[in-house]
C-alpha cells in the first residue's frame, strides 16, 4: 500500500504540472483528496492491514494529502498572479483621454426653501430646534390639548406602531419638548417629516414636511403674530405680498387663525394658480392656549405666546409654481434641474 500511495503522489506531480486554469486546478484537487478522490479511497480501504501497519500507512496518507493540499494552494496562487500580469499588459488606461463630463447635482426644491425659511427667521432672531420622527402619543397628541377622547383626534388619523407610539403628525412635538425642558423666553422653529395617512394625489401626500414656529415671552400678543407672518411672507414670495387672516380652530391654539397670501403671480386679480380667488392658503396660527404653557410648566397668567406651522411643500408649489405635489417626490431629472 505504500507503493501505491507513492504512485499517487508521483501521479499528481505529473499532472499538476500541466495546469493551466483554475478550473483545471480544482478538478485535480478533487481527483486526488476529494470525496470519492485517490486518496481518500486508501483511507477507506485501511480495514484490510493489521493493526500495526494501519497508523503507519494512516500517518503516510495524512503527510502526502497535506502536501497534495499545499501544491494547490501554490498552485492556486501562481495561475492569479499570471492572470493579473496578463491583465496589467492588456488593459492599458490612457490618462490623457477626455473623462466622462460629470453631471453636478443642486439642492432638492424642498431642501431649498426649508433653508431659504431657516434664514428668514435665523434673522429674525429664532432657534432651529429638532426632535423625533418617531414619537410617543403624548407628546404629538395629550400635551397639545388633544386628549385620546377628543373629536379632532380622529381627523389626525397616523401610522401608528404601538399604541402609544407613533409616526409624527406634526412637528409641534418638538415644541412641546422645548417649553418642557427651557423657560422663556422661548422662539423657536422645528422644520422636518411629518406623516399622515392620506391618499396620494396633487395636493396630498403621507409624508411631507412642516416647518412650525413657537415665541414664549412676557406680553406675547396677536400683533406679534401677524408682524411676523407679514415680514416672512415678504421674504419669501415677494415685498408686495398680502397676508390675510380667517377665524379658525386649533385644539392648541386659542384664538386660531387660518392665514392666506396674495396670489405672487397675479397680485390678487385672480388666476390658474389662485384658482381665480386672488388668495392662496398657506398656514394656520394662533395664541399659545393657555393649557398648553400648563401642561409644560409655563404659567400662562405670567407668559403668552404665539405658534404657526405650514407644509414646506404647499410654499414650494406656490414659489415655483407648481400644480402637483406628487413632481416633488418622483425623482424626474428633467423637473428638478429646472431649481
Amino acid at each position: 500500500m505504500k507503493e501505491e500511495v507513492a504512485n499517487i503522489k508521483k501521479e499528481f506531480l505529473k499532472e499538476i504540472k500541466e495546469v493551466k486554469t483554475e478550473q483545471q486546478l480544482a478538478d485535480i484537487k478533487v481527483k486526488y483528496v476529494g470525496k470519492k478522490g485517490k486518496l481518500t479511497l486508501v483511507l477507506r480501504s485501511m480495514g484490510k492491514l493489521s493493526p500495526e501497519e494501519r497508523p503507519v500507512i494512516g500517518s503516510l496518507v495524512n503527510e502526502v494529502r497535506d502536501e497534495i493540499e499545499n501544491l494547490v494552494e501554490e498552485k492556486k496562487q501562481e495561475l492569479k498572479r499570471e492572470e493579473l500580469q496578463k491583465r496589467l499588459q492588456t488593459e492599458d488606461i490612457d490618462v490623457t483621454e477626455p473623462s466622462k463630463k460629470i453631471k453636478r447635482g443642486s439642492l432638492h426644491p424642498i431642501k431649498q426653501v426649508i433653508k431659504e425659511v431657516e434664514e428668514v427667521f435665523l434673522g429674525m432672531g429664532y432657534e432651529i430646534a429638532d426632535g423625533p420622527e418617531i414619537e410617543k402619543t403624548y407628546y404629538v397628541f395629550d400635551q397639545l390639548n388633544t386628549p385620546i377622547d377628543h373629536p379632532a383626534r380622529d381627523l389626525q388619523d397616523t401610522f401608528y406602531i404601538t399604541d402609544d407610539v407613533i409616526l409624527r403628525t406634526q412637528t409641534s412635538s418638538v415644541q412641546i419638548r422645548t417649553m418642557e425642558n427651557k423657560k422663556p423666553p422661548i422662539k423657536i422653529i422645528c422644520p422636518g417629516a411629518v406623516y399622515r395617512s392620506d391618499t396620494v394625489d396633487a395636493t396630498h401626500s403621507p409624508v411631507f414636511h412642516q416647518i412650525e414656529g413657537l415665541v414664549v415671552d412676557k406680553n406675547i400678543s396677536m400683533a406679534d403674530l401677524k408682524g411676523t407672518l407679514d415680514m416672512f411672507a415678504k421674504k419669501c414670495l415677494g415685498e408686495k405680498t398680502q397676508i390675510r387672516f380667517r377665524p379658525h380652530h386649533f385644539p392648541y391654539t386659542e384664538p386660531s387663525a387660518e392665514v392666506d397670501v396674495s396670489c405672487f403671480v397675479c397680485g390678487g386679480k385672480g388666476c390658474r394658480v389662485c384658482k381665480q380667488e386672488g388668495w392662496i392658503e398657506l398656514l394656520g396660527c394662533g395664541m399659545v392656549h393657555p393649557k398648553v404653557l400648563q401642561n409644560c410648566g409655563i404659567d400662562p397668567k405670567i407668559y403668552s405666546g404665539f405658534a404657526f406651522g405650514f407644509g414646506v411643500e404647499r410654499i414650494a408649489m406656490a414659489k415655483y409654481g407648481i400644480d402637483d405635489m406628487r413632481l416633488l417626490f418622483e425623482n424626474d431629472a428633467r423637473f428638478l434641474k429646472q431649481f
